[in-house]
């Protein structure tokens, strides 16, 4: 397992204490539920992105997520994004096994 160092602004440090406080969790723990759960956004906010300016296919995007097409097709609906076109649905009905 790597290590991470960092500096941290006396505003952050307060507010990784109120939830250090609130989870009842020590500052390593903290920071890696903290890193993965923003990691985890990232992921989604980039498939979504992908899907929007058609570079990817929905299925592709849910895989690079990490969470289910439907999760995904939930997400591109909730940036209120178009991202339905005909070759994207053909290559997505190609993707499933008959």
């Amino acid at each position: 397992m790597g290590t991470v160092s960092t500096r941290l602004s006396e505003d952050m440090e307060a507010e990784l204490e109120s939830y250090l406080d609130a989870e009842g969790v020590d500052r390593s723990t903290a920071v890696r539920q903290l890193l993965a759960e923003q990691l985890s956004t990232w992921r989604e906010e980039r498939a979504v992105e992908q899907v929007i300016r058609g570079e990817i296919t929905l299925s592709a995007a849910a895989e690079m997520a990490g969470v289910d097409v439907w999760t995904l097709a939930a997400l591109v609906r909730d940036r209120e994004q178009s991202w339905v076109d005909s070759e994207g649905i053909e290559a997505d009905i190609g993707s499933f096994d008959a």
